[in-house]
């Protein structure tokens, strides 16, 4: 089986991201090294950014995913500065700006960059819902407690891993990129 080092301190999104590999014949093993986390308001160049500079130092396939929360009603905020938001105001500090406002459409964005030579491969998804009016759910992390996605009622934290990953927009972003790495590996054969 094919190892690939997935650049992420969070255990949550590595326990996430791993059967999708696994499902593609993909071993994943968790690195968590320093990640070089440009800013940036561009999801892409933040991953391609964190996975280059991975590559450098560690020499073996690497896949890195970068996260956001856009929010409508919030021009998009906290948008790819979404790890920084969550850790000074959190989901109440969301909440809280999101008082007396209706229009709660939000949708979190995927930027996933794997770098398995000679193949560099980017993949962006997108998953629409809304803003919870309160947290529900201990499952998950960040944000997931006050988003519902569309077609379902359940917060993100209110899902296993299994059902998060039939609505996850980091699921489909990292599904892109095995499906295309396989194909890829079986034109090269």
């Amino acid at each position: 089986m094919n190892e690939i080092y997935f650049l992420t301190g969070n255990k949550h999104k590595f326990l996430e991201v791993k059967p999708i590999a696994e499902k593609h014949g993909f071993r994943l093993l968790q690195y968590s090294d320093e990640k070089l986390e440009i800013q940036s308001n561009d999801l892409i160049k933040i991953a391609k950014t964190a996975a280059f500079y991975a590559y450098i130092r560690l020499e073996k396939p690497v896949l890195v995913e970068d996260a956001g929360l856009f929010i409508e009603a919030l021009n998009g905020f906290p948008g790819p500065y979404s790890s920084y938001v969550f850790k000074t105001i959190g989901c109440k500090g969301i909440l809280k700006l999101m008082e007396n406002i209706e229009n709660r459409k939000a949708s979190f964005k995927s930027a996933s960059v794997l770098i398995y030579e000679p193949y560099v491969l980017v993949s962006l998804a997108e998953v629409h819902g809304s803003i919870a009016y309160k947290p529900r759910g201990a499952k998950g992390f960040g944000f997931d407690p006050i988003f519902i996605p569309e077609g379902s009622n359940k917060t993100f934290a209110e899902m296993d891993i299994e059902e998060k990953n039939k609505y996850s927009h980091r699921a489909r972003s990292v599904e892109k990129i095995f499906i295309e790495l396989k194909r890829l590996l079986r034109e090269d054969r």
